[in-house]
Protein backbone atom coordinates (compact mmCIF):
# COMPACT_ATOMS: atom_id res chain seq x y z
CA UNK A 1 0.00 0.00 0.00
CA UNK A 2 1.11 3.98 -0.47
CA UNK A 3 2.64 5.45 2.28
CA UNK A 4 -0.04 7.95 2.12
CA UNK A 5 -2.76 5.29 2.67
CA UNK A 6 -0.63 3.53 5.59
CA UNK A 7 -0.40 7.00 7.04
CA UNK A 8 -4.60 7.59 7.37
CA UNK A 9 -4.88 4.00 8.52
CA UNK A 10 -2.59 4.86 11.32
CA UNK A 11 -4.03 8.19 12.38
CA UNK A 12 -0.86 10.16 11.52
CA UNK A 13 -0.68 12.62 8.79
CA UNK A 14 1.29 12.15 5.45
CA UNK A 15 3.71 14.28 5.94
CA UNK A 16 4.51 13.18 9.25
CA UNK A 17 4.63 9.38 8.28
CA UNK A 18 7.09 11.09 4.82
CA UNK A 19 9.67 12.63 7.90
CA UNK A 20 9.95 9.09 9.60
CA UNK A 21 10.70 7.93 6.35
CA UNK A 22 12.97 9.84 5.59
CA UNK A 23 14.47 9.78 9.02
CA UNK A 24 14.54 5.62 8.82
CA UNK A 25 12.11 5.78 12.17
CA UNK A 26 9.01 4.27 9.99
CA UNK A 27 7.69 1.71 12.23
CA UNK A 28 7.20 -1.07 9.23
CA UNK A 29 9.10 -1.89 6.17
CA UNK A 30 8.57 0.78 3.28
CA UNK A 31 10.47 1.14 -0.22
CA UNK A 32 10.50 4.14 -2.73
CA UNK A 33 10.22 3.01 -5.82
CA UNK A 34 11.98 4.89 -8.74
CA UNK A 35 9.35 6.75 -9.80
CA UNK A 36 9.31 8.58 -5.79
CA UNK A 37 6.54 6.32 -4.93
CA UNK A 38 6.74 5.05 -1.01
CA UNK A 39 5.48 1.56 -0.56
CA UNK A 40 4.62 0.39 2.75
CA UNK A 41 5.11 -3.25 3.08
CA UNK A 42 1.93 -5.38 4.17
CA UNK A 43 2.14 -6.27 7.43
CA UNK A 44 2.96 -9.88 8.71
CA UNK A 45 -0.31 -11.91 9.36
CA UNK A 46 -0.34 -11.87 13.06
CA UNK A 47 -0.95 -15.18 14.38
CA UNK A 48 -2.46 -14.26 17.89
CA UNK A 49 -5.24 -11.57 15.72
CA UNK A 50 -6.00 -7.97 15.62
CA UNK A 51 -4.40 -5.31 17.04
CA UNK A 52 -5.71 -1.87 17.16
CA UNK A 53 -4.37 1.30 19.00
CA UNK A 54 -6.89 4.00 20.93
CA UNK A 55 -5.94 7.12 21.18
CA UNK A 56 -7.80 9.47 23.00
CA UNK A 57 -8.05 13.17 24.17
CA UNK A 58 -10.50 15.06 26.19
CA UNK A 59 -11.45 17.74 24.65
CA UNK A 60 -11.58 19.41 21.17
CA UNK A 61 -8.91 21.59 21.91
CA UNK A 62 -6.39 19.12 22.42
CA UNK A 63 -6.80 17.57 18.90
CA UNK A 64 -3.66 18.42 17.98
CA UNK A 65 -2.17 16.37 20.57
CA UNK A 66 -4.48 13.34 19.29
CA UNK A 67 -2.35 13.05 15.74
CA UNK A 68 1.14 13.50 18.33
CA UNK A 69 -0.20 10.14 20.70
CA UNK A 70 -1.23 8.18 17.83
CA UNK A 71 2.00 8.81 16.14
CA UNK A 72 4.00 7.86 19.43
CA UNK A 73 1.88 5.07 19.70
CA UNK A 74 2.57 3.70 16.03
CA UNK A 75 6.05 4.11 16.68
CA UNK A 76 6.45 2.19 20.13
CA UNK A 77 4.62 -0.58 18.55
CA UNK A 78 6.91 -1.02 15.83
CA UNK A 79 10.08 -0.65 18.27
CA UNK A 80 8.15 -3.93 20.15
CA UNK A 81 7.49 -6.03 17.07
CA UNK A 82 3.02 -5.61 17.83
CA UNK A 83 1.36 -5.27 13.89
CA UNK A 84 -1.12 -2.84 14.02
CA UNK A 85 -3.95 -3.06 12.25
CA UNK A 86 -5.52 0.84 12.39
CA UNK A 87 -5.50 3.51 14.94
CA UNK A 88 -8.58 4.37 16.61
CA UNK A 89 -8.97 8.28 17.90
CA UNK A 90 -11.33 9.85 19.91
CA UNK A 91 -12.21 12.72 21.84
CA UNK A 92 -14.27 12.65 24.71
CA UNK A 93 -13.65 11.99 28.23
CA UNK A 94 -12.16 9.86 30.11
CA UNK A 95 -14.89 9.66 33.12
CA UNK A 96 -17.86 9.27 30.94
CA UNK A 97 -18.99 6.29 28.73
CA UNK A 98 -20.00 8.28 25.71
CA UNK A 99 -17.30 7.29 23.62
CA UNK A 100 -19.15 5.25 20.85
CA UNK A 101 -15.71 4.50 19.00
CA UNK A 102 -13.99 2.75 22.52
CA UNK A 103 -17.36 0.81 22.77
CA UNK A 104 -17.07 -0.64 18.98
CA UNK A 105 -13.71 -1.10 19.22
CA UNK A 106 -14.44 -3.40 22.37
CA UNK A 107 -17.30 -4.97 21.13
CA UNK A 108 -15.64 -6.32 18.11
CA UNK A 109 -14.33 -9.66 18.87
CA UNK A 110 -11.78 -9.67 15.73
CA UNK A 111 -9.59 -7.42 17.62
CA UNK A 112 -7.51 -9.19 20.06
CA UNK A 113 -4.91 -6.71 21.34
CA UNK A 114 -5.93 -3.05 22.25
CA UNK A 115 -2.98 -0.61 22.11
CA UNK A 116 -2.88 2.15 25.00
CA UNK A 117 0.19 4.82 25.07
CA UNK A 118 -0.96 5.18 28.71
CA UNK A 119 -3.96 3.54 31.36
CA UNK A 120 -5.86 6.96 31.53
CA UNK A 121 -6.33 7.01 27.54
CA UNK A 122 -8.35 4.22 27.70
CA UNK A 123 -10.51 5.32 30.94
CA UNK A 124 -9.70 7.52 33.97
CA UNK A 125 -10.93 4.77 36.52
CA UNK A 126 -12.39 0.87 36.21
CA UNK A 127 -9.21 -0.21 33.47
CA UNK A 128 -8.75 -3.64 35.89
CA UNK A 129 -11.94 -4.17 34.90
CA UNK A 130 -11.96 -3.90 31.29
CA UNK A 131 -8.93 -6.09 31.36
CA UNK A 132 -10.61 -8.62 33.66
CA UNK A 133 -13.13 -8.70 31.14
CA UNK A 134 -10.78 -9.00 27.82
CA UNK A 135 -9.20 -11.66 29.01
CA UNK A 136 -11.54 -13.84 29.74
CA UNK A 137 -12.36 -13.69 26.14
CA UNK A 138 -8.71 -14.61 25.31
CA UNK A 139 -8.46 -10.83 24.06
CA UNK A 140 -5.65 -8.01 26.02
CA UNK A 141 -4.44 -4.55 26.75
CA UNK A 142 -1.49 -3.87 25.75
CA UNK A 143 -0.18 -0.52 27.88
CA UNK A 144 2.85 0.71 26.16
CA UNK A 145 3.84 3.25 29.24
CA UNK A 146 2.59 1.75 32.60
CA UNK A 147 4.46 4.31 34.29
CA UNK A 148 1.79 5.76 36.86
CA UNK A 149 1.22 9.63 35.60
CA UNK A 150 1.51 11.81 38.83
CA UNK A 151 -1.83 13.53 38.29
CA UNK A 152 -3.29 14.78 41.38
CA UNK A 153 -6.06 13.72 43.18
CA UNK A 154 -7.89 16.81 43.86
CA UNK A 155 -7.83 17.17 39.96
CA UNK A 156 -9.46 13.65 39.51
CA UNK A 157 -11.65 14.67 42.27
CA UNK A 158 -12.67 18.16 40.35
CA UNK A 159 -13.82 15.83 37.27
CA UNK A 160 -15.83 13.04 39.15
CA UNK A 161 -17.67 15.82 41.12
CA UNK A 162 -17.81 18.10 37.94
CA UNK A 163 -19.12 14.90 36.07
CA UNK A 164 -21.77 14.13 38.42
CA UNK A 165 -22.84 17.88 39.35
CA UNK A 166 -23.43 18.27 35.69
CA UNK A 167 -25.95 15.46 35.54
CA UNK A 168 -27.43 16.98 38.91
CA UNK A 169 -27.62 20.80 37.94
CA UNK A 170 -26.64 21.35 34.23
CA UNK A 171 -23.13 21.67 32.29
CA UNK A 172 -23.34 25.19 32.80
CA UNK A 173 -22.33 25.58 36.67
CA UNK A 174 -21.36 22.22 36.93
CA UNK A 175 -17.28 22.87 37.35
CA UNK A 176 -18.05 25.97 39.72
CA UNK A 177 -20.02 23.82 42.19
CA UNK A 178 -17.34 21.27 41.87
CA UNK A 179 -15.00 23.72 42.84
CA UNK A 180 -16.74 25.22 45.57
CA UNK A 181 -17.81 21.26 47.05
CA UNK A 182 -13.59 20.81 47.38
CA UNK A 183 -12.99 24.28 48.65
CA UNK A 184 -15.79 23.63 51.51
CA UNK A 185 -14.31 19.56 51.86
CA UNK A 186 -10.82 21.32 52.09
CA UNK A 187 -12.26 23.70 54.57
CA UNK A 188 -13.39 21.87 56.61
CA UNK A 189 -10.22 18.83 56.62
CA UNK A 190 -7.98 22.08 57.91
CA UNK A 191 -10.13 23.68 60.49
Amino acid sequence: MRLKEWAAGQGVSYRTALNWFHAGTLPVSARQLPTGTILVDPPVAATDGVAVAYCRVSSSDQRADLERQAGRVAERCGERGIVLSATVTEVGSGLTAHRPKLRKLLADPSVTTIVVEHRDRLARFGVEHLEAALSASGRRIVVLDDAEINDDLVADMVDVLTSMCARLYGRRSARRRAEAGIRAAAGEATG
